[in-house]
């Protein structure tokens, strides 16, 4: 798989799990397509596909509640 479709599905499974905006407002896409690349960079990464990798940074995300 190239970079540019890892970065697409990480994208869309990072918006799909994390929605649009962060409690700040800041852009996920964006967030997700400044971080896609550094998860291909590692082929262990990369082989789990992004939307594995997708969920793993999701998980270390800190809520705001609200």
């Amino acid at each position: 798989m190239e970079l540019e479709e890892f970065t697409e599905r990480f994208v869309k499974e990072m918006v799909r799990l994390g929605g649009e905006t962060f409690a700040d407002g800041s852009s996920v896409a964006e967030y997700a397509r400044e971080t896609a690349p550094l998860y291909y960079a590692e082929d262990y990464q990369r082989e789990e596909g992004p939307e594995a990798c997708a969920e793993a940074d999701i998980d270390c995300w800190e809520y705001e509640s609200t």
